[in-house]
């Protein structure tokens, strides 16, 4: 099976998503990843081969180290707003971020309270800087939420994960959605899972109230 990654970046479904979380009253931000590249703007429902690979260029352009360096830019920014209260964070990625926001809870435990991923990818890998490699540092709590049809996703790596979660003794939770696809918490697509998506809202929104208030 070919385990191929579309990461279309910063669009309005993410906006949406982002405000969503701000109506709870959450300070949110959302970055554009791919910045550094200029502006780009990826319509993921006309995708086709040309944009797959402009997609697969800028997804690349990113290492972790550079993402950590981003974070800590986001963390310094909120803390200089007025209507941001100081104190823990949390953090929320969706398929290309799924290691990010685990490296985030492992290079920043004394601010990121928890972290959660849905359908994430990267986070365990052969590369000297996976983030599996860092989880003995993490200190908040994570949430995972994996699809159970996944091209992007290798079959073992939610247990795998889990395994390494109890190992290193880190609160979580961690749940392979049956019938779902990945990106199914994405609500212009077709792979569009109502009942999976608004359960993995109600958890994040759990998972907030736990460690930031």
């Amino acid at each position: 099976m070919e385990h191929r990654v579309v990461a279309p970046g910063i669009r309005e479904e993410l906006r949406n998503m982002t405000r969503r979380i701000a109506k709870q009253g959450y300070f949110a931000v959302l970055p554009d990843m791919y910045y550094r590249l200029g502006t780009l703007r990826f319509d993921v429902n006309r995708r086709d081969d040309a944009m797959f690979q402009c997609m697969r260029a800028a997804l690349n352009s990113l290492s972790i180290a550079m993402v950590m360096d981003d974070t800590s830019g986001i963390m310094g920014f909120i803390d200089s707003q007025d209507k941001a209260k100081v104190g823990p964070l949390s953090c929320v990625g969706y398929c290309m971020s799924g290691q990010h926001i685990t490296a985030a809870a492992a290079t920043f435990p004394h601010r990121m309270a928890s972290a959660a991923s849905l359908y994430g990818v990267g986070i365990i890998t052969d590369k000297e800087d996976s983030p599996h490699l860092m989880l003995d540092k993490i200190k908040g709590e994570l949430y995972y939420a994996f699809a159970e049809t996944d091209r992007s996703v290798p079959a073992h790596i939610p247990g795998d994960l889990k395994d390494m979660l109890k190992k290193h003794k880190i609160k979580h939770e961690l749940k392979v959605f049956p019938g779902t696809e990945h990106g199914f918490a994405f609500n212009e697509r077709a792979v569009y899972h109502t009942l999976a998506a608004e359960e993995t809202w109600d958890k994040m929104f759990a998972l907030w109230e736990r460690t930031l208030k």
